[in-house]
């Protein structure tokens, strides 16, 4: 089934963890105090949470960056620095994750409050009193904290109408759909054999949002089966609020008034329920010659009609779609009813059920070796510079510790066999070192 897809690439940063501090007590009576230095804090992830209060992926419109805050440095006397909050991003229900540069799936979020982690911040690094041992009490030698993940991720989400237009042909629908969504929606095309509705995001001044479906050809038979698809249906079902929109100026030589009641009474055969939602009466292209006497009509035979029935009377809002007249005060209150009125329920076959593979296991090498023109080598790899960023180079042991680390991935191996010479450059990112036998 096809349907009206918000999709946006964000990019997110999880925070890197704090750096370890080499610090010693030093202390009055005291003599050669002990290493005390502590750890730095975790860095703070960023996490996508469901909340059902929104409906779109607007909000992503303007602004697709979002960090997390990176982890305190590790301080003297052993004080651990503090780990970062996490960062949580809102998302509608129904969004589906994916990760842009693999398109690998990484989760459905459908249930409020629902979450899922899609940058794990860094790992404090360790203080100098971690590294004490008898061989060594006293270490100068501490971690930089671990950088946070940072990626590239796609949202999408499959949007089912919260407000239906209705209508005769020629009232004014496309134009008022064109109108309100001025964000030049993606606009969903389905094809049916007769039907293609269309969907725009609306978005009002107050930061309020919803999606619009102009559901053409309810009218001519619809409701007897004609070229309607049961899918479409759906999407009528789902919507919240109907705005039914009338030709008041009267040009086509018809009866504004019977075009509301034929209208409704296609909606009563149609027996989607769909007289139970709220009912905006949108009286259009009243920028016409004899629209306002018809409205003035139509108000009365409305007002005659709706007197046995103890109802509310129906709101009706002039507008003139193309001079855009009356038109946020009718987004407006069709914001308002939405905020009141219930969900219909979802169907159960919409909720697609993806298994979702969460541990993705990268069976890269961990480190890739190249000559360079000038003789020197150039080490790569997500591993190793993980290591080299985690490694303070102030320290001769911590970096002594790093050329260690190296030898035992089997670089130094590797590089012998490549056919390295004593003397060699041999880089990592900006860092270079000579290659020693």
């Amino acid at each position: 089934m096809s349907m009206f897809l918000d999709q946006v690439t964000i990019d997110v940063k999880a925070g890197s963890g704090g750096d370890g501090m080499v610090a010693f007590r030093r202390e009055k009576y005291v003599p050669n105090g002990g290493p005390a230095g502590g750890d730095g804090g975790k860095g703070g992830s960023v996490v996508l949470v469901v909340d059902e209060g929104l409906r779109t992926l607007m909000d992503f419109r303007f602004n697709r960056h979002f960090r997390a805050d990176p982890g305190e440095h590790g301080m003297s006397k052993s004080m651990h620095g503090r780990g970062a909050e996490d960062t949580y991003i809102k998302v509608p229900q129904g969004t589906t994750v994916r990760d842009a540069e693999t398109g690998a799936l990484l989760g459905d979020l459908i249930e409020h409050g629902e979450s899922l982690v899609i940058a794990q911040g860094g790992r404090g690094g360790r203080g100098n009193t971690r590294f004490a041992s008898p061989a060594n009490p006293a270490p100068e030698l501490a971690e930089n904290g671990e950088p946070g993940q940072e990626r590239k991720i796609e949202l999408e989400l499959k949007v089912l109408a919260d407000v239906g237009l209705v209508g005769f042909p020629s009232v004014g629908k496309s134009t008022l759909l064109s109108v309100i969504s001025s964000a030049r929606p993606k606009i969903g095309a389905y094809h049916f054999t007769t039907l293609v509705p269309n969907l725009g995001m609306v978005h009002i001044p107050d930061g309020r949002s919803f999606v619009v479906a102009d559901l053409p050809g309810l009218i001519e038979g619809a409701s007897q089966g004609v070229g309607l698809g049961t899918q479409f249906l759906r999407h009528i079902e789902r919507t919240r609020v109907i705005l039914h929109m009338i030709d008041m100026s009267g040009m086509e030589g018809r009866d504004p008034y019977e075009d509301y009641v034929a209208i409704n009474n296609e909606l009563r055969t149609h027996n989607l329920r769909l007289l139970e939602r709220p009912q905006l009466i949108v009286a259009n292209k009243m920028d016409m010659p004899d629209a306002e006497e018809n409205l003035k009509k139509f108000k009365e035979q409305l007002a005659k009609e709706q007197e046995d029935e103890f109802a509310e009377p129906i709101p009706v809002f002039p507008i003139s779609g193309v001079s855009r007249k009356g038109i946020d005060a009718l987004l407006s209150a069709t914001a308002d009813w939405l905020e009141v009125t219930p969900e219909f329920p979802l169907y159960e076959e919409e909720i697609d059920q993806y298994v979702v593979e969460y541990n993705f296991v990268d069976d890269e090498p961990e480190f890739t070796i190249e000559r360079q023109p000038d003789t020197s080598w150039v080490l790569y790899g997500d591993k190793l510079e993980k290591l080299f960023k985690m490694t303070n180079f102030d320290h001769d042991e911590t970096a002594m510790r790093f050329a260690r680390q190296l030898r035992s991935m089997g670089v130094d191996e590797a590089l012998r066999v490549r056919g390295a010479k004593d003397g060699d450059i041999v880089r990592i990112g900006e860092f270079e070192f000579e290659f020693v036998e």
